[in-house]
């Protein structure tokens, strides 16, 4: 009866070991671990590594989108750095202190900031670029200090509602706010894509199916799924 009852938990344990080793070996966390080291290398010594760094407002070949700010593109849709994690967008590391690279609109659309959001912002794109007739939203966020000091322009105060803004409009500035005072992230850009839920209304960001791979909008190579431990940038370039 002992051995059948410790058979009982070993199995189950072995079995979630198994999943773990697999993750970060074979996973998402995988082909996390290389850029891992890279965002940590440029928040640490940004200045050797001019030839990461994208400008802001770039439009790489004909993609719709421009760069919405400039910097090091760090993480990418789908990169995941813990069990059950999916990244939802991309990351853009500034390389600067927070409060000073600027973010853009990166498409022309309607803009809101609801009451209680801080360091984020939503753009509605009435009809995708890549899908004419579908609505997308842009949504941005990480435009606050460590302690929820809001980074974003004063043109979008809280509870700004539906207004439109041209591609290359100032939105604010990168920060590092996680969300909870004083346990600050690296200064950086969130940008995600997120799915209408066809009622007019955007659906949760933090659920990755709710959102597209940014890389056709931007003419990137930013598949998590492949170029591992390559910096994204403008096809054709090194």
């Amino acid at each position: 009866m002992v051995k059948k009852k410790a058979l009982l938990v070993f199995v189950p344990l072995a079995a979630l070991a198994g999943g773990l080793i697999f993750f970060w070996l074979f996973g998402p966390a995988a082909r996390t671990m290389p850029r891992n080291r890279m965002v940590m290398d440029f928040i640490r010594r940004p200045q050797d590594h001019p030839d990461w760094v994208i400008p802001a407002g770039q439009r790489c070949g004909d993609a719709p989108f421009q760069m919405p700010a400039r910097g090091f593109i760090g993480y990418l849709w789908d990169d995941s750095w813990r069990p059950g994690h999916r990244h939802q967008g991309v990351d853009i590391f500034g390389g600067t202190p927070p409060g000073e690279t600027p973010v853009f609109a990166a498409y022309d659309g309607y803009l809101t900031r609801l009451p209680d959001w801080k360091s984020s912002l939503i753009i509605r794109i009435p009809s995708d670029p890549l899908m004419p007739g579908r609505q997308i939203w842009t949504y941005y966020t990480h435009l606050a200090s460590p302690e929820g000091d809001s980074y974003i322009d004063a043109a979008f105060p809280p509870g700004t509602n539906e207004v439109f803004v041209k591609a290359g409009t100032l939105l604010g500035y990168m920060g590092n706010y996680s969300g909870t005072p004083g346990k600050p992230t690296g200064v950086h850009l969130h940008f995600s894509i997120v799915l209408d839920d066809g009622k007019g209304k955007f659906r949760n960001e933090l659920e990755i199916t709710n959102t597209l791979d940014p890389s056709p909008y931007f003419n990137l190579p930013l598949n998590a799924h492949s170029n591992r431990g390559a910096v994204p940038l403008c096809e054709g370039r090194p």
